[in-house]
Formats: structure tokens, sequence, C-alpha cells
């Protein structure tokens, strides 16, 4: 699983940022084998700080979860939770359709 970052209008990522991320995508996303690439794009709206995360997975599969928060932490956690319930979804789609 490859896994790359961005940052829109001047953002810094420290290390503990992008090892934060790689942590929390690794531990969540890791049960699903087909996962090919995770794009992650922060951004800062305001006082909003915005985290965006695209994933793409074998079959065509691509989601995209945003979230916004106060805390860049928490957009964060909060963007990979979604687009981890958005994988378990397609994953029960296509085990139940076979059946």
């Amino acid at each position: 699983m490859q896994i790359q970052h961005t940052s829109r209008h001047e953002i810094h990522v420290t290390e503990a940022v992008k090892q934060h991320i790689e942590d929390k995508l690794e531990r969540c996303l890791g049960v699903f084998p087909r996962v090919e690439n995770v794009h992650v794009i922060l951004d800062q709206e305001a006082r909003l700080h915005v985290a965006e995360v695209v994933v793409q997975a074998a079959g065509h599969i691509r989601l995209s979860a945003t979230e916004k928060s106060e805390n860049m932490y928490d957009a964060i956690d909060r963007a990979v939770e979604h687009a981890e319930r958005q994988l378990r979804r397609e994953r029960d789609k296509l085990t139940n359709h076979r059946r």
C-alpha cells in the first residue's frame, strides 16, 4: 500500500503528523488487502483543518472521505475511520454478491 501526503495552502506537515497518518492507515486499512494507494490531502479553511483521504483499491474501487475539525489529528482520525467504514461496505457488497 502506497501512502501519499499532500498539503494545500502552505500548510507545513511535520514528521509527527506524517507518522500519525501512516500509523493510523496501517492499523485501520491494513485488514483490506486490495488497497493499492492512499492519498491524504491536508488543507485549512478559516479555523478548521480539513483532512481528505482518497483510497484506490483493486477492482476499480475509489473511495473518498473528507472531515473537518479544529484539530488536525482529529480530522485525520475521523477521515480514516470514515474511509474504513466505506471499505467495509464495499467489501460486504462484494462478498454478499457472490453468494
